[in-house]
């Protein structure tokens, strides 16, 4: 047991090495910096200290929606690229065929690089989540901040981008051809996006569709711009994130059984 976890640990000590040659961490910042900016927008508006002292006005409501429209464009696309960089040295260097050698599955590393990338998108959340904050904290907001809401919000994230991370690293391993992985990620933005506009029970049924189903505010007056927090359909959450995580798995262990 402890041998087999060192080996993981093993595994992604050296991912990490990859990873710092691949210039990844600079590629999230960038992403991080996007979404924040965009997530922003509106506090550059001149009434936006008024609007961030004015409690009936739920401005972090309104905020957190704006992030959560935002992360649902620029985080698919986050997920992809990075798993597919992560990935992609592998099809182009050979990797495969020399991890193999000593004993190392392609499934294990796609699990190993998982992992890592996961990590490394749970210090992207965090930091993001901050700087939106902290941002409309210098712009005026002095409401106090609903806590629990925005944790909420930036737990559920971070695990949702998780899971489309291991899906990623599975597609960029299984084609050669990057242009599938970062397309489907593309394709995906645009879904989750849209997703944020459809019922409840259409985006339950589509993958990209859970950026919307952990989003935790609301529009509720269309002509006042009234945003409230809402609740989320967790069960469905909590359902998919063990699919999700059942089918990864299952999909990966498959690849130590077949050969590439």
């Amino acid at each position: 047991m402890m041998g087999a976890m060192a080996r993981r640990m093993l595994l992604v000590r050296l991912e990490a090495a990859k990873m710092r040659r691949l210039h990844t961490i600079p590629v999230v910042a960038v992403a991080v910096a996007a979404a924040v900016a965009l997530s922003c927008m509106n506090l550059f508006r001149p009434e936006a200290p008024v609007v961030g002292a004015d409690p009936d006005a739920w401005p972090w409501a309104s905020l957190l929606l704006n992030a959560a429209m935002m992360n649902a464009l620029v985080h698919p696309v986050l997920v992809a690229v990075i798993a597919s960089r992560q990935t992609d040295i592998e099809n182009t260097g050979a990797g495969w065929t020399l991890n193999s050698t000593t004993g190392v599955g392609p499934g294990a590393l796609c699990r190993a690089k998982t992992t890592l990338l996961a990590a490394v998108l749970a210090l992207a959340v965090a930091a993001e989540t901050a700087a939106t904050i902290g941002l409309a904290r210098v712009r005026g907001y002095t409401v106090p901040l609903e806590w629990g809401q925005w944790i909420q919000y930036a737990v559920l994230l971070w695990l949702v981008d998780g899971v489309f991370v291991g899906a990623h690293v599975w597609l960029a391993a299984k084609w050669d051809n990057q242009l599938i992985c970062v397309g489907v990620g593309l394709l995906g933005a645009f879904t989750a996006m849209y997703m944020l506009l459809a019922p409840s029970a259409i985006a339950r049924m589509v993958p990209w569709g859970y950026y919307a189903v952990i989003t935790n505010t609301r529009l509720v007056d269309r002509q006042a711009g009234g945003v409230r927090y809402g609740s989320i359909d967790l069960p469905w959450v909590v359902g998919f994130l063990l699919l999700a995580l059942a089918v990864l798995a299952w999909a990966t262990h498959r690849m130590d059984r077949v050969e590439r």
